[in-house]
C-alpha cells in the first residue's frame, strides 16, 4: 500500500491539462478513470497513488513560478537512462516546455540523471532514475 493515497493538483485549463499530463502517465502505466467526477480527472495504477487533476473553481493568481511557496515538483522514478529520456520526448510532444534537459546531476549522486518540464499552468515534474550503488 502507498503512503500518500492520492494526489491532486488544482490547475486553471483541465482539458489542457489533460491533454498534457494523459500521455506522459500512460507511459508510466497509468490508466485515466472513465469521464469527470466532481471536477477533475483521475489515473491511477495498481500498487501506486493515484493522481487526479483538479478544476479550478475560481479565477486565481497567474500559473506558479518555481521558487515561489507551494508546489516545487513530483519526481517520476524510472528504470533506465533511456526512460528519462522516452519520458521526456513524450512529455515534449505532449506540450510540455524543457525546464532542464536529460543530464546527470552529480551534486545529487555520480548516478542520478534526470530530465525536468513544465506544463502551461507551470506545474514541473521530474523524470529521474538513480540506480543504487553497486555493492562493493
Amino acid at each position: 500500500m502507498p503512503l500518500f493515497d492520492h494526489l491532486g493538483i488544482t490547475v486553471d485549463d483541465l482539458e489542457r491539462a489533460a491533454e498534457q499530463f494523459g500521455p506522459v502517465l500512460a507511459a508510466l502505466g497509468m490508466e485515466r478513470e472513465p469521464g469527470e467526477a466532481e471536477g477533475g480527472i483521475a489515473w491511477y495504477k495498481e500498487g501506486e497513488t493515484e493522481l487526479i487533476l483538479y478544476r479550478a473553481r475560481e479565477d486565481g493568481p497567474a500559473p506558479h513560478r518555481h521558487g515561489r511557496v507551494g508546489w516545487q515538483h513530483l519526481a517520476f522514478a524510472v528504470d533506465s537512462r533511456a526512460e528519462v529520456d522516452r519520458l521526456h520526448d513524450i512529455a515534449l510532444a505532449a506540450g510540455w516546455t524543457a525546464v532542464r534537459d536529460p543530464k546527470i546531476y552529480p551534486r545529487f549522486s555520480p548516478r542520478y540523471y534526470a530530465s525536468f518540464v513544465e506544463d502551461a499552468s507551470g506545474i514541473r515534474i521530474e523524470f529521474m532514475h538513480n540506480p543504487p550503488r553497486e555493492a562493493d
